[in-house]
């Protein structure tokens, strides 16, 4: 400690100060450079990584050379640092797991920043891919970071890779209703929506025979970045236009039987507030 003390003189704050004045200065210049030159050849998430891997290595060179300003050299500071090299690399499994995990993502570009992509429960857009994470943005303003070994073993859907996509939606009907009125219904539905794309056209599905309704699916193309707009308008619109329509929507219910031959029996609903006030 004292030889470093008495190392530290006029002398040495300058030329710590110039290498980290020219350090600096170089390694943003650096990063600049690469930045504009691989703007037009490689995604925008390799890209930052790139940028990040120049910032930390060069940061790391500037400042093991102040420390040999000082007289603290690398090979002294290597093997002291061995002695705890144990216990930091059990701790550091996950981290490195976490690095091979995002390399891997990286190679595979599957998605990239500014995509919306869901992963388990989560859904988000992405806005940072990192050596060790990625973060997600939801839509009510949260901020999700996803480990990149979980994302590795985790499925994940890209709804905003490809320029459009499916929109299906699942509606039941009553069965006293004509099924060949109805899809004319859906399908005028789709044409006059300002969502749906001309082409592909839509398509119609009689999907099952359910407990209280026929259920249908039409799908009609939309743009993936208009998805959830486009969803909220359609069902809307069907159920706007299945009321004019007087086309019933059905909701579960239960029939009771008493046996072989049933008769009709009241049921009386009482009001659970009347039943509270007798107990």
């Amino acid at each position: 400690m004292e030889n470093i003390i008495d190392n530290i003189n006029l002398q040495t704050i300058i030329k710590i100060s110039l290498i980290l004045v020219l350090g600096i200065g170089s390694l943003k210049l650096l990063i600049y450079i690469v930045k504009k030159f691989l703007k037009k050849t490689v995604s925008i998430h390799t890209r930052k990584l790139i940028q990040k891997a120049i910032f930390w290595g060069g940061g790391l060179i500037i400042l093991f050379t102040v420390l040999d300003q000082v007289g603290i050299k690398l090979t002294a500071l290597l093997s002291a640092l061995g002695i705890a090299g144990v216990a930091i690399g059990f701790a550091s499994q996950t981290s490195f797991s976490n690095i091979i995990s995002g390399i891997f993502l990286i190679t595979e570009r599957t998605f990239e920043i500014g995509d919306i992509v869901q992963i388990d429960s989560h859904l988000g857009r992405v806005v940072s891919i990192d050596l060790l994470s990625i973060k997600l943005k939801t839509f009510d303003n949260k901020l999700i970071r996803v480990p990149n070994e979980e994302m590795i073993k985790s499925p994940m859907i890209n709804l905003t890779k490809y320029p459009i996509r499916r929109l299906d939606i699942e509606v039941g009907v009553a069965y006293k209703e004509d099924i060949g009125r109805v899809k004319n219904i859906l399908f005028d539905i789709a044409k006059n929506d300002e969502y749906v794309l001309d082409e592909p056209g839509p398509i119609y599905r009689f999907k099952d025979f359910g407990n209280s309704s026929l259920d249908l699916v039409l799908g009609a193309w939309i743009n993936s970045e208009d998805y959830f707009e486009a969803k909220n308008s359609f069902m809307e619109k069907i159920k706007e236009r299945f009321d004019q329509e007087d086309i019933e929507i059905p909701f579960p219910h239960v029939t009771l039987y008493t046996g072989e031959e049933t008769k009709e029996f009241p049921v009386k609903l009482n009001d659970i507030r009347e039943i509270r006030k007798k107990e």
